[in-house]
């Protein structure tokens, strides 16, 4: 499963013409909404000045925009496109609807068990991530 939805990202990242990080960079933009700078270079676990060479070339790419922040007069929001959206989901889209298609061959308690299952799966994620940190 992991060395398909590697190689399923790969495309994605051709698809794109972008890199392992600012795909990365991307999906945090497209989950969460505009970003600051500061926060996509947390969410990303690189430098600032790294994050501003990210969102330069996203920009440079058409898949950002940089805005006034609202409220603060200094800050910039980094913003997707559509066109980005867009060009993300015409990969993406097929994707998810071949994956809910393959959950509705199941019965909802059968449903229930693969969501345990998968959130179980998640949490050992999360708590050997956790202990690498440490």
């Amino acid at each position: 499963m992991l060395e398909v939805s590697e190689l399923f990202e790969g495309r994605l990242r051709a698809h794109l013409t972008v890199n392992a990080t600012d795909l990365e960079a991307m999906e945090h933009l497209l989950q969460s909404g505009p970003l600051g700078p500061s926060e996509l270079a947390r969410r990303l676990g690189i430098s600032t000045a790294s994050t501003t060479t990210v969102v330069d070339r996203l920009v440079g790419l058409g898949h950002v925009t940089r805005e006034p922040h609202p409220t603060d007069r200094r800050g910039v929001l980094v913003i997707p496109t559509d066109s980005s959206r867009d060009r993300a989901m015409s990969v993406l889209a097929p994707m998810i609807q071949d994956v809910d298609a393959v959950l509705d061959r199941f019965t909802p308690d059968e449903q229930r068990v693969i969501t345990a299952y998968l959130n179980g799966v998640v949490e050992v994620y999360r708590s050997h991530t956790h202990a690498v940190d440490d």
